[in-house]
């Protein structure tokens, strides 16, 4: 029996006010969007592609196209990714262009403070690698990766070394490293050579460098004509800009491609 409707009274809806079943109270004063996951860089809107690195018989040798893609757009096109850090490293990333101009500004002010320093030792490729795996490790377990695939190249204990470092923080060394479509194209070629030559000269690993370059630049939408290539030897670093991959390339050979169209 219901008592209150016997004497008249209404009695008050449960939770006036409140939320549909299954859903949460909203509180005054608190913003939902403070507690949102952030996206920094989940969406990288310009982008760069594929980086190719191999180590020859007294040093080693960077190769990366400059075009900035703005989606699928072939927006930007003299980018620069490859810079000398010191005279015995040398970095070059694909990925987020934002991101690589970030790490870049950092860097620079890491080895302006080792100089002014006085006590820290020329920072090398190896102890290059090392930082970097730990700063985008970091940023990962932040939930705020910097969008990178960082190929390092340079000098270690007087020895060439060639390393790669991604978004997560995964970190290895080898003789060839690639990043993006190069991983897929580059390496094989690179692997094949070695395996028919041994020891690589200079000339040799740069004319196998622009064979990778041009490869990629048939098969890979979001690579470009011109590129850059980064020689690092005991000597220093030599970095070569607006070089065209253009004069070497014909597109005849679309007339053999079948299962596309």
């Amino acid at each position: 029996m219901d008592v209150g409707r016997m004497f008249g009274e209404v009695a008050p809806p449960l939770w006036s006010g409140g939320p549909a079943p299954g859903g949460f109270y909203s509180f005054p004063g608190t913003n939902n969007k403070q507690h949102e996951t952030k996206t920094h860089t989940m969406y990288p809107s310009t982008s760069g592609t594929s980086v190719v690195g191999l180590v020859y018989d007294g040093g080693v040798m960077l190769g990366a196209d400059t075009l900035g893609s703005y989606g699928s757009l072939a927006r930007f096109r003299n980018v620069e990714r490859t810079f000398k850090v010191t005279d015995k490293a040398v970095l070059t990333c694909s990925g987020d262009i934002a991101d690589y101009q970030f790490i870049r500004e950092v860097i620079e002010q890491k080895v302006r403070d080792d100089e002014i320093s006085g006590f820290t030792p020329v920072l090398n490729a190896g102890a290059l690698h090392c930082w970097l795996t730990r700063v985008l490790y970091n940023r990962r377990s932040r939930f705020d990766p910097l969008w990178l695939e960082c190929v390092v190249a340079g000098f270690k204990d007087d020895k060439p070394f060639l390393g790669y470092v991604d978004k997560i923080g995964t970190a290895f060394e080898a003789q060839e490293v690639a990043s993006g479509f190069g991983m897929h194209m580059a390496i094989p070629m690179i692997r094949e050579a070695r395996e028919k030559k041994g020891n690589l000269t200079r000339d040799d690993a740069r004319k196998l460098l622009v064979d990778c370059l041009k490869v990629l630049y048939y098969r890979d939408c979001r690579a470009h004509f011109k590129y850059q290539v980064a020689d690092v030897t005991a000597e220093g670093v030599k970095i070569e800009n607006d070089l065209n991959l253009k004069p070497d390339t014909s597109w005849s050979i679309a007339n053999f491609v079948r299962g596309y169209e």
